[in-house]
């Protein structure tokens, strides 16, 4: 089976939705079937994965990731681009990342007449809301918000890479619920894992490369820099942890806008308590991973995947994060939760999380185990390859099973942690 992906990003860029397309891919490499992904001309190439990259904008040669008056013209390219393929290659079946994707792939298929799954993995007025390119009062929004409403109804399947998505399509946007199939992201447990005791010696060594004394107690955070992400707040909270316990360190491993926020963390006094290392290969995130001892993640968004967290799971880490829908679906009863958008919230479980490391080592062994029983790319490849050929066939994937509904999360006080139900458990 021939499948064309269609990723409206900079492929392959270490973050985010960037490692959910390249699992996919080689998950269903793994089985067999061939992957052309085509994207923007820049990103990284990957060695075994075939990709098509579109021109160069003549006016436009650098640009950051997030929303852009450009990304238009991106996405126009981006169209030429997956026609002239798709021309020449024939795929039996689209697969479209994110809107403008599904946009460029309800296109094709009325073209080519081949099927389309849209891999949703958040609001598009919801994410443009978030990176601030979108007044939710201005005259734009109501426009933007149809054509999300139209985009949505258009493809044969949605998969979604949470349960939460999968609802907000169903009850917000009107899809049909046989066409919403919950996919939540994966990780490889192979790959992210727990250190093994011979590897202790090498992590103390990078921790030494990165200036981190020995007995500081280690935090880490992966993934990208920006106030949608919960960046800003992660710093106020890593402020308030540092006054209350100085062997609190944080390695925040990501980008953009490194610089702003080294100066953000100087201006609270906690330089010497935050470690910034920049842009992270995807394939090193594993081994600094294993430097922590407590893993964070502040995701403001209401509507986006949190990929990350699986991340955490998979090396064994207990996790602090808010409490979202995202966050109790993936974290289910082991996670930590602080009051959504909350600073003083989110060090207060810092700090007990640290201060408990027996409860949080075992919270991080049952985390790692969840990882392992319902989120393994293997087990995620079958099932997509399932779903496309019953997509081929003409048949409906059967509907999806409605999660628990949230609970609330329980204050420091009550030392009662995450009781929310497990979410959606992949069969393998």
């Amino acid at each position: 089976m021939r499948v064309l992906m269609i990723a409206p990003t900079s492929f392959f860029n270490d973050y985010g939705c960037h490692v959910r397309i390249l699992e996919e891919a080689r998950a269903l490499q793994a089985l067999g079937l061939q992957v052309k992904v085509v994207t923007y001309y820049k990103g990284r190439d990957l060695p075994g994965l075939d990709i098509v990259r579109t021109p160069p904008l003549p006016w436009r040669s650098h640009y950051e990731v997030g929303s852009s008056r450009h990304k238009i013209a991106f996405d126009l390219y981006l169209s030429g681009t997956a026609l002239a393929t798709a021309l020449r290659w024939r795929p039996h079946l689209l697969h479209a990342h994110l809107h403008e994707g599904a946009l460029i792939g309800i296109a094709l298929r009325m073209l080519l007449r081949v099927p389309l799954i849209f891999d949703f993995q958040g609001s598009l007025t919801g994410e443009m809301i978030d990176h601030r390119f979108l007044n939710p009062d201005g005259p734009w929004y109501p426009l933007m918000r149809r054509l999300e409403v139209w985009i949505d109804r258009q493809p044969d399947v949605i998969l979604t890479s949470t349960v939460h998505g999968a609802r907000l399509l169903i009850e917000t946007f009107g899809v049909l619920p046989e066409r919403v199939i919950p996919f939540p992201d994966a990780v490889n447990t192979e790959v992210f894992r727990p250190p093994l005791p011979e590897e202790i010696p090498e992590l103390q060594r990078l921790r030494g490369e990165w200036g981190i004394p020995p007995e500081r107690r280690l935090v880490v955070y992966l993934g990208l820099l920006a106030p949608y992400q919960g960046t800003d707040l992660l710093l106020e909270a890593a402020a308030r942890v540092v006054r209350r316990d100085s062997r609190a360190h944080f390695l925040i491993m990501g980008f953009p806008g490194e610089a702003h926020y080294m100066a953000r963390a100087a201006a609270l006094g906690i330089s010497d308590h935050v470690t910034f290392t920049g842009k992270l290969p995807y394939e090193h995130a594993p081994v600094y991973l294993r430097l922590g001892e407590l893993a964070v993640a502040p995701k403001m968004s209401a509507t986006e995947g949190s990929g990350k967290l699986l991340n955490y799971m998979a090396t064994g880490l207990p996790v602090v994060a808010f409490d979202t829908p995202v966050s109790r679906e993936f974290l289910g009863p082991d996670g930590y939760y602080a009051r959504f958008g909350d600073a003083e919230s989110l060090a207060d479980w810092m700090l007990y999380a640290l201060h408990h490391p027996e409860e949080s080592v075992e919270r991080g062994r049952r985390l790692r185990a969840r990882a392992v029983a319902h989120y393994s790319w293997r087990a995620a490849g079958r099932t997509l390859l399932r779903i496309y050929q019953a997509v081929q066939q003409g048949l409906r994937p059967p509907a999806w099973a409605r999660a628990p509904a949230r609970r609330e999360a329980k204050t420091p006080s009550r030392l009662r942690i995450g009781d929310g139900g497990d979410g959606w458990g992949r069969q393998g």
